[in-house]
């Protein structure tokens, strides 16, 4: 399949180069408010259901890929991160 999008290839020195350019042009800052645009742009499309759909899915396919067991790992790292945190105060 051939690419027709104007540009380097994505993922080429000469893409990564662009980004650095438009990163060193624009800041970082830059970044945070086009993503920020396009997830409103979806939530207003899309609506919130559609975050509900695809975390479900996105839950599905870990549970899948890692097994129901690293659900109850991540829960305990969580667990023992909020309570050093909570120690602290």
């Amino acid at each position: 399949m051939a690419n027709n999008k104007r540009g380097p290839e994505p993922g080429s020195q000469k893409a990564k180069h662009g980004g650095q350019a438009v990163r060193e042009k624009y800041g970082p800052e830059f970044y945070s408010r086009i993503g920020k645009k396009g997830g409103d742009t979806v939530k207003e499309k899309r609506g919130p259901q559609f975050y509900a759909e695809i975390g479900k899915k996105g839950g599905e396919s870990t549970k899948r890929q890692q097994g129901s067991e690293f659900y109850s790992k991540i829960g305990k790292k969580g667990g023992e991160r909020g309570r050093s945190t909570n120690d602290k105060e």
